[in-house]
C-alpha cells in the first residue's frame, strides 16, 4: 500500500507519526516532560480532582442548604444550587490562580499553552461551562489534552 493511502486510511495523524514516529508519552510533541512537575496530568488524577471539586461543592451548599434525601424535589434544587456553587468555585479558581482546591491537593494547574501568566475569565469560564458538560473533557488527544482545553489554548500540567 502507498504511504499516501496508509496515512490517509489511518487517519488524520498518522502522517505526521509516519514522520516523527509514535509519540512515547503524553506531552511529549508539545516538549513536556515524560513525568515529574511540568508533566501532563493523567486523566485519572484530573478526574480525582473533578470529584474532590463536586464533593467540596456539596459540602460547601450543605452548609446553606440542608439536604432532604427522602424528598426529590428539594434534593433537585440542592443539586442545582451545588452545580452552581461547583461552577463559581472552579470558575474563580482556574481564572485566577489556576487551580481549584481538587486540583491543588493533588498537585494540578491549569496553564495556558501560549506562556502567559493568569488563565483569565475569558478561557476559565468557557473552559469550566465545558468542564461540565462533561464530554469535551473527557475526551483526550495525543498529548493528553481535552477537547475543552484544546479550543481554548490550555492544558493540565503537573506541579509536582
Amino acid at each position: 500500500m502507498s504511504r499516501w493511502t496508509g496515512s490517509w486510511l489511518s487517519g488524520p495523524g498518522a502522517a505526521i507519526e509516519a514522520m516523527d514516529g509514535p509519540a512515547r508519552y503524553r506531552g511529549e510533541r508539545l516538549g513536556l516532560p515524560e513525568s515529574g512537575p511540568g508533566s501532563v496530568a493523567s486523566p485519572g488524577l484530573r478526574f480525582a480532582g473533578f470529584l474532590i471539586d463536586l464533593v467540596l461543592a456539596s459540602l460547601v451548599t450543605s452548609l446553606f442548604r440542608r439536604p432532604d434525601f427522602a424528598d426529590p424535589a428539594s434534593m433537585s434544587t440542592y443539586n442545582l444550587i451545588a452545580v452552581g456553587v461547583w461552577f463559581a468555585i472552579t470558575a474563580v479558581g482556574i481564572s485566577l490562580a489556576g487551580f481549584t482546591v481538587g486540583k491543588a491537593l493533588l498537585g494540578m494547574r491549569v496553564v495556558r499553552m501560549d506562556g502567559t501568566a493568569l488563565v483569565g475569565p475569558l478561557r476559565g469560564i468557557p473552559r469550566t461551562l465545558l468542564t461540565g458538560v462533561i464530554l469535551p473533557a473527557a475526551v483526550n488527544d495525543k498529548n493528553g489534552r481535552g477537547l475543552h482545553d484544546r479550543l481554548l489554548g490550555t492544558i493540565v500540567l503537573r506541579t509536582r
